[in-house]
């Protein structure tokens, strides 16, 4: 059956996308809004991340229990996450609940209470989390390699330190709300048994009139790049391998996946088979392609003990060398199979389409079909992975270690 996707750009700047799925009983909607924890006031790190709890507590003529009851009572499961440029907002229900659970958001987005007396013990959360970092080695090295290896602020961690996390006050996060959520820039997407001309009016009802200010994206500056060594009393050592990639939307984009699948597309791949099977050099390993618009990477990940940290490094980075050695046919079977079975799974998911609708219109300004996107898996080869790994070599690496000992690394 062919995709049935639906588009409209409301004249406030609100883009509204749905994909109908007939065979579905449930629909799940995804909001995309442009108030990431980029947009971190300098000085009041961690704001983005308090605003995101505060904001579900109470909106509307509903305190926080009545919202959360209201939510409850049409099965809604639903969650709120600080990305680097977006605050997500998503639920899902069965598709009958769509309209009632469109209303509820519509008044956390617009009308939230943002309660003051509740501050403080929100403040109180985001320090144990920060806090808890400690406790997370293998968390506490990636913060440390995107803040290295992203260009700034986009390796920001949403988590603030202790000091600018004292200073958000009631008026920071009005401010933010004030500042931040409007209609530019925001993508609403739904996916699941739905028609699409009661979905467009009613969104044009609730928030056709909704105004905002317009959010520039922030300047870019360039990475920190290096490598580091953090120093912690333990028998584990956690290793962290970074370097550059071509962004979603790239010609090249699924070959870079190809490349990075060949790397760590299950137990067959070539890090778990080299480092850790073959070698018991680890309890984990794996790579892992991350983008924004402009900027894309690899990042390698391996946890091992202090006394084979040397040889787990040495062999990782021999692994991403010697992919330009060359790729067999075995392997692009199995990455073309690992990614078909994949999109198969997210062509299954209300959940899984509304999220990708909203990523790929904010990328692309379009929603990729499933046919494009297995024309795209299907045409993968030896030779489109081996040229772009050959274009775009594993190098230029910025290593950050976690652990008893430093540890030598490449000298390019």
């Amino acid at each position: 059956m062919a995709q049935q996707i639906f588009q409209h750009s409301f004249a406030n700047g609100l883009t509204l996308l749905l994909e109908r799925m007939d065979h579905v009983r449930s629909a799940a909607v995804n909001f995309l809004v442009p108030a990431g924890c980029v947009y971190d006031p300098p000085d009041e790190l961690g704001l983005v991340s308090i605003f995101s709890d505060m904001i579900t507590r109470g909106a509307g003529d509903r305190d926080s229990r009545a919202l959360t009851l209201a939510m409850d009572s049409l099965g809604l499961d639903h969650s709120e996450s600080v990305g680097q440029l977006h605050l997500r907002f998503w639920g899902s229900t069965l598709a009958r609940n769509i309209p009632s659970s469109l209303e509820l958001f519509a008044d956390i987005l617009r009308h939230p209470h943002l309660p003051a007396e509740e501050l403080d013990s929100v403040k109180a959360l985001a320090l144990q989390d920060l806090q808890a970092l400690e406790d997370e080695p293998r968390a506490k090295v990636m913060v440390e390699m995107r803040r290295r290896f992203w260009p700034a602020p986009l390796g920001q961690d949403r988590r603030g330190t202790e000091a600018s996390i004292g200073r958000i006050t009631e008026k920071s996060i009005r401010d933010f709300h004030d500042a931040h959520f409007g209609p530019r820039g925001t993508i609403l997407s739904v996916a699941g048994n739905v028609e699409w001309l009661p979905l467009r009016d009613q969104v044009e009802k609730l928030f056709g009139d909704w105004t905002g200010k317009d959010v520039r994206p922030p300047e870019l500056t360039p990475p920190v790049k290096g490598s580091t060594h953090l120093d912690k009393d333990t028998t584990q050592t956690q290793i962290v391998i970074g370097y550059p990639s071509v962004p979603f939307g790239h010609p090249e984009y699924y070959a870079a996946l190809g490349a990075v699948q060949v790397l760590s597309g299950g137990m067959g791949a070539r890090l778990f088979t080299e480092v850790r099977e073959k070698r018991g050099l680890c309890y984990s390993v794996s790579a892992n392609y991350q983008t924004f618009k402009q900027v894309a990477g690899i990042l390698c990940y391996a946890g091992t003990t202090t006394e084979r940290a040397q040889e787990t490094l040495d062999v990782t980075i021999g692994e991403l060398r010697r992919l330009a050695d060359g790729v067999s046919d075995d392997e692009v079977q199995r990455v073309r199979a690992g990614l078909k079975s994949s999109v198969i799974m997210q062509e299954e998911s209300t959940s899984s389409r509304a999220g990708a609708l909203a990523s790929d219109w904010y990328y692309l300004g379009r929603v990729r079909s499933m046919e494009e996107i297995h024309d795209a898996i299907e045409s993968l080869s030896p030779t489109s992975i081996l040229d772009h790994v050959r274009k775009h070599p594993p190098r230029d690496f910025t290593i950050v270690t976690l652990g008893k000992n430093a540890l030598q690394l490449p000298t390019k």
